[in-house]
């Protein structure tokens, strides 16, 4: 677990590293899996390439019709009009015969096109007269035809390993004739959630306790990363619990990932428990929602401690451990560039913490889209995060005027 410039050389003077860092961090640390699967193409979906894809053939493999209408030879509209005899049909998926100047094949989408033929005429554009038509106008070569390998060349590389695979890859990979391809294994990780407080949905609730939202956000977020999620559920507060359940997380997984217990309270065990069981590397990010952000390892297995409030749990998984992961991954892409949309109001006083704020983008003809914010923006209020469609950055110790241009990241993006 190593990256270059310690965490020690990156903390502020509050003892606190900065958003960029503590990512840098967590994403040069990150040590790409090498095992590797072979798997169905129809379950590929989400699945990192592992290998550059190379296409076997061309696509598409023929000349062939961009409309339904009659193939000719442009030339035989050289005066401006012609009338040709109808000599063949030819439906997509069968091939016609030799076309002999002064006549047209009926031709029809996807359909190779004929030999001789070099040009399609639209149906619309032609008067059938029984066996015959005639067109009143010059067509020009190559006019309405899809040339061979007009997308795809034989050999070309269409997708590079590290690629995430989405619908239109898939598709992609489809149309070369491939079945199977070539992807990372899932990376395992170890959910634990802590806080006696916490209880399962479809539980009645008891005086003081609330509903585990976290083991839920967590799962479908791990999921939708295409990770294998090890859950091993609720850990008791005490510091022997976390212990034991932090070795068995170490012996199944590549990553662990903990909710609640890296702050400071007494009955916060995680950070002792990951130091007595490895070390604790990164702790605390000068950032709102989630500064108690911890990264380190439990024997050689690699650790996240993320906050334990609903909100801070799914910003800084957005932010810093969905990074982390990408990297593992071998992802060419661990975090995304961001896009701009404006500040809504001034920021009069300088923030001591970068806050990534809950915002709906409001479009706005010829402008960027100007950021509206979630009325309640503290880490309790998870309704925030789906009425909203992204976070927007608000850098700390910056005055800001209304209107002015800030990082947004959509949740598509933070997600993906």
């Amino acid at each position: 677990m190593s990256a270059s410039g310690s965490a020690a050389d990156c903390f502020s003077a509050d003892g606190m590293l900065s958003a960029d860092e503590a990512r840098r961090i967590l994403i040069e640390s990150a040590v790409p899996l090498t095992e590797t699967e072979r798997v169905p193409l129809v379950t590929a979906l989400g699945r990192v390439l592992a290998a550059d894809v190379t296409s076997p053939l061309d696509v598409p493999g023929h000349d062939n019709s961009a409309m339904d209408g009659y193939a000719i030879h442009a030339a035989d509209t050289a005066t401006g009009s012609a009338e040709l005899s109808v000599a063949q049909r030819i439906p997509a998926g069968t091939v016609g015969t030799s076309l002999e100047p002064g006549t047209a094949a009926r031709i029809f989408t996807g359909a190779p096109m004929p030999e001789g033929a070099n040009a399609v005429v639209m149906q619309e554009e032609v008067v059938v007269e029984g066996e015959r038509i005639r067109i009143g106008r010059r067509i020009a070569p190559g006019e309405n035809v899809r040339p061979r390998a007009n997308d795809v060349a034989s050999g070309d590389v269409v997708l590079h390993a590290g690629e995430c695979l989405r619908p239109q890859a898939v598709g992609l990979l489809a149309s070369l004739g491939v079945a199977e391809v070539e992807v990372v294994r899932r990376l395992r990780v170890a959910l634990l959630n802590t806080g006696d407080e916490i209880v399962e949905p479809g539980t009645p609730l008891g005086p003081g306790q609330i509903y585990n939202s976290n083991r839920y956000t967590l799962t479908a977020c791990l999921q939708q990363a295409g990770c294998e999620v090890v859950d091993l559920g609720q850990v008791e507060d005490t510091l022997e619990a976390t212990r034991a359940a932090l070795r068995e997380a170490a012996g199944r997984a590549d990553l662990i990932i903990t909710s609640g217990g890296v702050s400071v309270g007494e009955k916060d065990h995680i950070r002792a428990a990951v130091e007595a069981e490895g070390e604790i590397s990164l702790w605390r990010v000068r950032t709102k929602p989630g500064k108690p952000l911890a990264f380190g390892r439990v024997g050689e297995t690699p650790f996240i401690g993320l906050p334990g409030n609903p909100v801070s749990v799914f910003v800084t998984l957005c932010l810093f451990g969905l990074p982390y992961i990408r990297a593992a991954q071998g992802r060419r892409d661990p975090f995304p560039a961001p896009l701009l949309a404006c500040l809504p109001h001034a920021v009069e006083r300088p923030l001591k913490r970068r806050e990534f704020v809950r915002v709906r983008l409001e479009h706005r003809a010829g402008a960027l889209p100007l950021a509206q914010w979630f009325p309640r923006q503290g880490s309790d209020v998870l309704t925030s995060t789906v009425w909203a469609d992204g976070l927007l950055e608000i850098t700390e110790d910056s005055v800001l005027p209304e209107g002015a241009p800030l990082n947004y990241w959509s949740f598509e993006q933070l997600l993906s």
